[in-house]
């Protein structure tokens, strides 16, 4: 049970600050609304990804395509518009070559954060996919004014500043495509005690 309550704690996400998030000068930014919430960077590199990777990336999981597709269509039709194709691949297909030209167009800061709930923690504080509908508050909602229309309009992938794995299972498959097991860090922080011990020891001299 203590072996289970430890591993819980030690949760992992991957975490992408894309090239226009770079460019509009907000990584510290985004960086200080993760790390406020207590969780913990153990490993970080700016690189330029090339388009083979990227697209390895997205489709580490075989039913990305279908999904996505499928989810894309479903927002389309929930907002009363038409989509482009009733084809879930053929969607997922525009999208994977907007998505490729747009994160290999400049560098990107790839990231891991560890901590209780980092999955969803980073989920909630960077928002939905789409800006437009992004809660204040939010990353996303707070720093984008992009939309799917203003995208699909201009024949590109929509940008949104941040890629967050959406559970741990995908997190863990894409620490494993950016990252070695070397270049990952396991250390202790100070404020982890006052996050996790159960009896707050220690504060009192």
């Amino acid at each position: 049970m203590i072996e289970e309550k430890r591993q819980f704690k030690k949760e992992r996400t991957f975490v992408m600050i894309k090239p226009d998030g770079i460019q509009r000068s907000l990584v510290g930014e985004i960086i200080k609304r993760y790390e406020r919430m207590g969780l913990k960077m153990i490993a970080m590199k700016m690189l330029v990804p090339t388009k083979e990777h990227i697209e390895q990336h997205y489709t580490l999981d075989s039913e990305w395509r279908r999904v996505t597709g499928e989810k894309t269509i479903k927002e389309y039709k929930d907002k009363g518009l038409q989509p482009p194709s009733e084809d879930p691949l053929e969607i997922t297909a525009t999208i994977l070559k907007g998505l490729k030209k747009y994160m290999a167009s400049g560098p990107v800061i790839a990231m891991i954060f560890e901590g209780a709930h980092a999955v969803q923690i980073v989920r909630k504080v960077t928002g939905g996919t789409e800006p437009l509908t992004s809660d204040v508050g939010t990353i996303r909602g707070d720093y984008v004014l992009d939309s799917y229309q203003l995208s699909d309009n201009d024949g590109r992938a929509v940008r949104n500043l941040i890629h967050a794995s959406g559970s741990p299972e995908e997190a863990e498959m894409e620490i494993k495509h950016w990252f070695k097991k070397e270049e990952i860090i396991n250390y202790r922080l100070v404020q982890e005690q006052i996050l996790y011990d159960v009896n707050l020891d220690g504060i009192l001299e």
